[in-house]
């Protein structure tokens, strides 16, 4: 096998003489493509060549039909939770999931009064529902965690059903928020027409480990029970009440760091101008940036960033503000955004009560509202009296600690209010952001045109379920298997479905 690498202008592909001509007669394969902005931007083709008989594809597994075969129970149709199911099916076991939201589509209408009338539904939100919070964030796909899992195995079953090839080879893969619903929904009729179960509204309230017939069970707010031979627990970051479920029980919890920020936002082409070097053109992919900084001992970087996207609100709670950001796959909207955090650990929230670190978090989600909430009450002219409304800061005005008195443009729908975020956000964090912004390595990203929005919370789980190494089983009930985000083991789409997968192998192993 030999590897070659081929560049062209960012408005044309390679053309197959000069790929065939490198590949040598060989058999070529396109693995990454990228687009390379250092100096003149240019697309970056990586291929390998391989010998006749040389190169073996990858191929997926197999879905058995499973009806009729032993059940186990996924509570959480997120990415781990979806991903667990399928490989319950290749594995020959029959997955019954359990969602406390709603289907995928239905979930919209619930997300669009969070957005326009600032009304929360606790079980149907942009975290909570089929798909779970990744369904609406871009769809991003890129991650870190080969050394858990085969990444391959998730990129070309998404393929399978319904996402684009794109994503095989690009070197930042999404699929999109406007797309990935109907690849959730795919996944979703994958499973049940091989066998699998879905209920919708089914929040689980208790989990009992194995008992003398050797089934787990789980009860849900309706009343309704299920049982099976293990419970793979998949609820993602902001299923606070199955800490405290669990809790309740005696389980063991541990805190976890997380991080916590703001919602960045640009304007689309001031990006994508300083990206390119001035030579952005329509037809080119909307620019990018991420950066990771030292500050006083933690880490400051930019996460879930969204090209042309827009921003939403992410509470689960009433009472609370929290935002996150979403782009469709044209990536065509005015705005960048990102979230701009700072890591929190354990140490910074003194206490050892596993819930220190969620209840730190909550109470600034809390102090964003009740913030906004004041103003509202003021009788001041030109408030937002939507309860989703933001309370925001243009950049260098955060960073000089003044009061923004016009606000720029925005696409949170919501609304925002001028806010001394430096004051509501907690000191360790405000002293962080306000000496990271300067520092950034982008030209023209310092700028009073970008807005910070309150707050960036969600970025993982605050809480670690513990779980064995060996078998991944919960270290307070057998049968249980603390899986994805929620559990505080993975973060983002592709790293969750691997360790869905893992937690599928683990049951078919142990059970």
């Amino acid at each position: 096998m030999k590897e070659f690498e081929i560049c062209c202008p960012l408005t044309r592909e390679p053309r197959l003489k000069e790929i065939e001509a490198r590949a040598g007669g060989m058999q070529w394969v396109l693995k990454k493509r990228s687009v390379d902005a250092r100096k003149e931007p240019v697309w970056r083709y990586q291929y390998e060549a391989y010998a006749p008989g040389e190169y073996v594809p990858f191929e997926l597994a197999p879905l058995q039909d499973v009806h009729g075969a032993p059940a186990v129970l996924v509570v959480g149709a997120g990415p781990a939770g979806m991903f667990a199911a399928i490989k319950l099916l290749e594995l020959g076991l029959r997955p019954i999931v359990l969602e406390r939201g709603k289907d995928v589509h239905a979930r919209k209408v619930d997300m669009a009064r969070l957005s326009r009338e600032g009304i929360v539904n606790p079980e149907s939100n942009y975290c909570f529902g089929e798909g779970g919070a990744g369904a609406f964030s871009d769809g991003k796909l890129y991650t870190r965690s080969s050394k858990r899992g085969d990444i391959r195995e998730v990129l070309y079953r998404l393929v399978e059903l319904g996402a684009s090839k794109d994503i095989l080879v690009d070197a930042h893969p999404h699929i999109g928020s406007d797309k990935l619903p109907t690849v959730v929904e795919n996944i979703r009729k994958c499973i049940v027409e091989h066998g699998g179960e879905y209920h919708f509204g089914a929040r689980v309230v208790a989990v009992s480990g194995a008992g003398e017939d050797g089934l787990c069970s789980v009860e849900c707010a309706d009343g309704s029970a299920y049982s099976g031979k293990a419970v793979i627990l998949a609820t993602g970051h902001s299923a606070r009440d199955v800490y405290e479920m669990l809790a309740s029980g005696g389980g063991a919890l541990e805190a976890k760091g997380f991080a916590l920020g703001v919602r960045v936002e640009h304007p689309q082409e001031k990006i994508n101008y300083h990206q390119y070097h001035g030579t952005w053109k329509p037809g080119v992919p909307a620019a990018e940036y991420s950066f990771v900084e030292q500050v006083d001992g933690r880490g400051v970087f930019s996460f879930c960033m969204c090209p042309g996207g827009i921003l939403v609100p992410s509470s689960t709670e009433p009472g609370t503000v929290v935002l996150n950001g979403m782009s469709n796959s044209g990536r065509s909207g005015k705005f960048a955004n990102a979230g701009v955090v700072v890591q929190i650990e354990p140490e910074d929230v003194p206490g050892d009560d596993p819930f220190r670190l969620m209840d730190f978090q909550r109470d600034v989600e809390r102090a964003m509202f009740d913030w906004c909430e004041r103003e509202r009450c003021s009788g001041a002219k030109d408030i937002p009296q939507n309860p989703m409304a933001a309370p925001a800061q243009r950049m260098e005005d955060f960073c000089l600690g003044r009061v923004s008195k016009k606000m720029p443009p925005t696409s949170y729908f919501p609304g925002v209010i001028s806010a001394p975020l430096h004051e509501l956000l907690p000191p360790m964090v405000a002293s962080r952001l306000q000496k990271v912004f300067p520092r950034v390595r982008m030209k023209g990203y310092f700028t009073n045109a970008a807005l910070l929005l309150g707050v960036e919370s969600r970025t993982s789980s605050p809480v670690r379920i513990p779980r064995d190494p060996e078998t991944l089983q919960y270290v307070s009930i057998a049968g249980v298997y603390p899986c994805g985000e929620g559990a505080g083991y993975s973060g983002g789409i592709v790293s969750s479905a691997i360790d869905g997968i893992r937690c599928a192998e683990a049951v078919s192993r142990e059970r």
